[in-house]
């Protein structure tokens, strides 16, 4: 049977450090005070040790290819660069593992190792901004998703630059363990547990004008998570912000790379998660506390970012000791 929580990481000649080490703290770290049943992760290379990584840093992988057989999660920490093919034995050994339902996780150019065995074909992907159309125009039959900072297929999950290894890894932590550990995880890491926009916010450099720098918007962030449960307009926003509300548009999508609205609708799901795992409260009530105003709206937005209904949530990730 597959065991998601088996995790192996590829390392190879020219390694990117910061992506392996992202794999790493997310998944290698051993963290007794959650107190779950966490990943088992190995390195494994196709390469012949010692492997020259960047920064002149040398390492040996404790386990060759043939530890993807047992692995239920594959992680794919950059690649040397978009021109250079997979060696075909690495291709061969990822085929077989996601036809026995392994998952496959990419960080940054490591999209281009799993786009080599085409079974991103006719699904959705990111990688580096940078990157993107080196993506699209080696691999069309990949729907490229520019913007984002990582996308999930389900057994295909590609993240944008290296830094979004964390987001998709902490993503794939909350598939795995529910939200509250991986906020638990994401508050060792000194990082929010869901980082809002994609990586649009990134790509311009323009310098910000001075106000926006001066006021900011978190403050009016930090007032609306104290407000989830009551019914709030980019209007409420904007009045708490003390701007106009085009202006205020204007500023958060500059801030965070996403609208006011869909920021909204993200953090009262991710509240709805911590209640369903933390407390016996009926569907509606949860509902209300986070703002939706009925099961059937919370219904409809849980499913469409979690991928499964607020009763299924609470069924696997409930905590025992949560008060009835």
């Amino acid at each position: 049977m597959n065991d998601p929580l088996r995790t192996v990481a590829l390392a190879y000649d020219g390694l990117c450090l910061f992506e392996f080490g992202v794999a790493t703290e997310l998944f290698g770290l051993r963290r007794p005070e959650l107190e779950v049943k966490w990943y088992d992760f190995r390195t494994i290379s196709v390469d012949a040790g010692p492997l020259e990584a960047l920064g002149g840093i040398r390492l040996e992988a404790d386990h060759d290819l043939d530890a993807i057989a047992r692995a239920g999660t594959i992680v794919i920490p950059g690649w040397k660069g978009p021109d250079v093919a997979p060696p075909a034995e690495l291709v061969d050994a990822l085929h077989t593992a996601h036809h026995r339902g392994a998952r496959i996780m990419t960080i940054c150019s490591g999209v281009f190792v799993l786009a080599a065995t085409g079974l991103l074909d006719g699904l959705e992907a990111t990688t580096h901004w940078r990157y993107t159309d080196a993506l699209q125009t080696q691999h069309p039959s990949i729907h490229v998703v520019p913007d984002v900072l990582f996308v999930d297929n389900g057994q295909e999950l590609t993240s944008a630059g290296s830094a979004a290894g964390l987001d998709l890894g902490l993503h794939l932590i909350r598939r795995d363990h529910g939200a509250d550990i991986a906020n638990r995880v994401a508050r060792r890491l000194v990082l929010p547990p869901q980082r809002d926009g994609g990586q649009a916010q990134f790509i311009s450099h323009g310098a910000r004008d001075q106000a926006s720098a001066e006021t900011g918007i978190a403050p009016t962030l930090d007032w609306a998570l104290g407000h989830l449960d009551q019914p709030l307009e980019v209007a409420d926003f904007a009045a708490h912000a003390s701007m106009s509300p085009r202006t205020f548009a204007r500023r958060f999508a500059a801030d965070t790379g996403t609208t006011p609205h869909r920021w909204l609708t993200r953090q009262r799901v991710l509240a709805a998660q911590t209640l369903l795992e933390t407390t016996a409260e009926p569907i509606e009530r949860v509902a209300a506390r986070c703002g939706f105003g009925s099961a059937a709206t919370l219904r409809r937005h849980f499913t469409a970012l979690v991928r499964t209904t607020p009763t299924a949530y609470r069924a696997r990730f409930r905590a025992a000791s949560a008060p009835v």
